[in-house]
């Protein structure tokens, strides 16, 4: 009996160094990828979180390491200069790039956010509620905003001039704190992200003017996931993998944002779970589950809105050259539209 015992016991030593040779191997196998996002661990960024907890990019053969971000610029920068393989950032600053730099073949690969969610938020107690409530008026941003670089689209779409506005420059950290203390007229953002921290200044959503631009005639659209060129090129069945488990995740995200926010939190232990969850749900609602995601399926985009889109990033941005809208988004590498439909 103790023979059979320690024959027994030999087979389970070998067996679990076997075991613990082929998860080595297999962890090996994986391609690594560096992925930035475009700003901190929020609620929007919970479909990657997700993708990455449940292991949707493993089950692709991809060990994917997922860093926060600074601002969409910095992200861009990120993969431009090949520091990282994949990022999310928005698509206006590919535009901006590509106009000043045409051989750099960076591309936009997933359209998340349809729309930009650019915004100008005013208190509602100041009487600015429609756009031309603003000329002669005081905003305050980053110079690097989104909001702030396409403003003279969202003036051009409503027929003022955008010279009319003056402008504060300001940290993003204490942008909402100027308009809740009425300091500046309004501010623009990232609506779920300006509409939350104005909450946290104690002003309440209801007391909030706020002005999509898409909204208000402006066609841009938003967000996208970008790869570097390099990556695109030496591994491209990595780039199908990785946007295979994030639209599994993102439809996920849909189908249950209280659900795919916790991997926000599981991230970061000092977010609010119920702000980001909120701030997810304003996401998905407000920019990725629009009319056109729903007949063309999550991610793409259209010829003509795109045309329209890029003429208008480089009306707004002042930009020398047109880049050609069909070299700057490449659909080539997105899952099935039938993986891509949503309700």
């Amino acid at each position: 009996m103790n023979k059979s015992f320690s024959r027994l016991a030999r087979h389970a030593v070998v067996a679990l160094a076997l075991g613990c040779v082929a998860g080595s191997a297999l962890a090996q196998d994986l391609t690594k990828l560096k992925f930035t996002l475009d700003w901190r661990f929020e609620g929007p960024a919970a479909p990657f979180l997700l993708a990455k907890a449940k292991g949707y990019f493993a089950a692709e053969g991809l060990d994917v390491t997922i860093d926060a971000g600074a601002g969409s610029a910095g992200a861009f920068t990120r993969v431009a200069t090949g520091a990282y393989d994949m990022g999310f950032t928005d698509f206006n600053a590919l535009v901006e790039y590509d106009a000043k730099n045409p051989e750099s073949k960076l591309q936009a690969l997933y359209m998340v956010y349809n729309y930009t969610p650019a915004a100008v938020v005013t208190l509602k107690k100041s009487g600015i509620t429609k756009p031309a409530d603003l000329v002669g008026k005081t905003l305050a941003a980053p110079v690097f905003d989104a909001g702030r670089k396409a403003f003279p689209a969202f003036a051009k779409s409503n027929k003022f001039d955008p010279a009319s506005v003056k402008w504060q420059t300001v940290d993003p950290a204490i942008r909402e704190t100027l308009l809740a203390k009425g300091e500046v007229d309004g501010i623009t953002g990232f609506s779920f992200t300006s509409v939350l921290n104005m909450e946290a200044r104690g002003v309440k959503e209801s007391d909030l003017s706020v002005m999509l631009y898409n909204d208000y005639g402006v066609e841009l659209y938003g967000n996208a996931i970008i790869a570097s060129p390099k990556f695109l090129a030496e591994k491209p069945k990595a780039v199908e993998g990785f946007l295979r488990a994030f639209n599994k995740a993102l439809k996920e995200s849909i189908a249950n944002p209280d659900e795919a926010a916790t991997y926000v939190k599981k991230q970061d232990a000092l977010v609010d779970l119920a702000l980001e969850t909120r701030r997810l749900k304003m996401a998905l609602n407000s920019v990725v589950v629009t009319p056109e995601a729903k007949a063309n399926g999550l991610g793409s985009v259209t010829e003509e809105r795109m045309r329209k889109s890029v003429a208008e990033t480089v009306a707004a941005y002042d930009l020398k050259t047109t880049p050609d809208a069909k070299e700057l988004f490449n659909p080539a590498f997105l899952p099935a539209k039938a993986e891509r439909m949503v309700k």
